[in-house]
């Protein structure tokens, strides 16, 4: 079977490996991981928030014993979905790529808690940025970032009790920096946002190229679960699908840039019938955004700011869209 379950919580994944997962996978909803091995723990990403990462590790304690002291943190990638609930872990070893570790430590969490007060006065971008992450998200709590207290580069192999696992850098492309945590004894594969199950991916960084051979790289891994950074546990499958994704709007966009279209345009324009189940569509106009900077295309400071700004004006058409298709059925 494809895809697991798509239920919220901890699922036993095997031989002391255990996933955890956040329905429905959108903006800020990720996912994270437990590695136990004789005694020993590693967990892979911490939540958005104080609260969720509270929540998850009560939940692994309950349900495994060695689960009541972590010994080690993997933080996949500079994403606060993926870092913000370090605060609680902070007695464990936590392990970053120098790259992450410098872009995590340029998020100020007061800005995202203050959103709700803010956001009226910020724009469209305000106004989006507020319906997907700060209505949703307590943020109180982290007042400062929790940064790695180990780095490395490229890669790094380590033990847990008697697993290795091996964390490799696979970025820039998501972010700056993309590390998976791969279980080769137990073919077990967590992505951090290299893969987005069912939903669409956003490219900060890129180049393209990057994350279309780091879908490769883990397809010839040949793991048998895939935990992705948002989405529902699956195998190697999904990984195949979000190549194709890639491939085909670099095509695509690439063809509207020749052509002179300007990013938004090209956004809109691109048929993306086959992605319709996806879940944030918005996010293809971050996609060509990243794919025309990666071009050559100069964009102005202001043009980067409104980025959000940009896709929420792009889901609240769609949203429009669709209502209209409704009403006509």
């Amino acid at each position: 079977m494809a895809n697991w379950p798509f239920t919220q919580g901890m699922h036993d994944i095997g031989n002391g490996v255990y996933g955890y997962v956040q329905p429905d996978g959108t903006w800020g909803w990720s996912n994270a991981g437990l590695i136990v091995s004789a005694g020993e723990t590693l967990l892979v990403d911490t939540l958005m928030s104080v609260p969720l990462t509270r929540e998850m590790l009560d939940t692994f304690k309950a349900k495994v014993l060695e689960a009541a002291k972590i010994d080690r943190l993997v933080n996949t990638h500079a994403n606060p979905d993926h870092f913000f609930g370090n605060g609680l872990v902070a007695d464990a070893e936590i392990i970053g790529t120098v790259e992450a570790k410098e872009e995590m430590a340029g998020f100020n969490p007061k800005m995202l808690a203050a959103l709700k007060d803010n956001y009226p006065q910020m724009g469209d971008g305000g106004e989006f940025l507020y319906e997907t992450m700060g209505r949703k998200f307590d943020f109180s709590g982290v007042d400062k970032v929790t940064l790695p207290n180990r780095t490395f580069e490229k890669q790094l192999s380590l033990f847990v009790g008697d697993k290795l696992v091996e964390l490799t850098d696979l970025g820039p492309a998501h972010t700056a920096s993309d590390t998976i945590v791969w279980v080769p004894g137990d073919r077990v594969l967590f992505t951090g946002d290299l893969l987005f199950n069912e939903g669409h991916p956003i490219m900060w960084a890129g180049p393209i190229e990057n994350w279309i051979a780091a879908c490769q790289h883990i397809i010839d891994l040949d793991p048998q679960v895939v935990v992705p950074g948002h989405g529902p546990i699956t195998d190697r499958n999904a990984v195949a699908n979000m190549k194709a994704y890639f491939e085909y709007i670099r095509d695509e966009a690439r063809a509207r840039f020749d052509a002179g279209m300007r990013f938004e345009e090209t956004a809109r324009d691109i048929n993306m019938q086959e992605y319709r189940g996806w879940t944030d569509p918005e996010r293809i106009v971050a996609n060509v955004f990243s794919l025309y900077r990666q071009w050559g295309a100069a964009f102005t400071p202001e043009q980067q700011r409104d980025l959000f700004g940009a896709m929420g004006r792009y889901h609240k058409e769609l949203t429009a869209h669709s209502e209209a298709c409704d009403h006509e059925h």
